[in-house]
């Protein structure tokens, strides 16, 4: 029996394409973690992951006498980043998430000043702005200043429940506003 731990990429596609399961599950074993931490650095989703890098694999196998390239790995990366995207934007990511994402401290969190940084920082500022007058200062006072909803209750002078309400409006607006600009999260990986 061959060894194939010792084939190349290509070597590995040939056989693929011929056909050959173990050498699928040469590449499975070689890209499968790779893969995984890809798609978990956007998500932090472990299931959602799983089921992404599955599918990708499946997608792959299925495929696999339609393939053209130079590098399974890189191939394979952008079909992650590719389901991780449709994922995002057919709005099955948690609300947790697009509140670790709201909740990032811009100007603390990137030190550098990088296309896409800029790039995050303008779409977070339109978004802000195109919120009605309330749910944007509630939206600032929570995810700029940091304050709790009872604190911003009491500056405002409204209920905590109003409050709440306001995220969660914000939040929505948010996951649909991200889900349109999502290529920014691409610069996270």
């Amino acid at each position: 029996m061959a060894d194939y731990a010792a084939y190349t990429d290509q070597e590995l596609l040939s056989l693929i394409r011929a056909g050959d399961h173990v050498a699928f599950n040469e590449v499975h074993k070689r890209l499968f973690k790779v893969l995984f931490k890809a798609a978990h650095n956007v998500l932090k989703d472990e299931d959602a992951c799983m089921d992404i890098v599955q599918e990708v694999f499946v997608w792959f196998w299925e495929h696999r006498d339609r393939h053209s390239m130079n590098s399974i790995k890189g191939y394979l990366l952008m079909a992650i980043k590719y389901q991780v995207a449709n994922y995002i934007r057919s709005g099955k990511v948690r609300a947790s998430f697009f509140e670790r994402m709201a909740a990032l401290k811009l100007s603390e969190s990137f030190e550098d000043d990088t296309l896409e940084v800029k790039e995050l920082k303008a779409i977070i500022e339109k978004f802000t702005g195109q919120l009605p007058d309330r749910c944007a200062e509630v939206f600032r006072l929570s995810r700029q200043e940091h304050l709790t909803n009872k604190e911003i209750a009491s500056r405002m002078g409204i209920s905590e429940k109003t409050v709440e309400v306001q995220i969660t409006t914000a939040l929505k607006r948010l996951r649909a506003h991200l889900g349109n600009a999502s290529s920014w999260f691409f610069f996270l990986m």
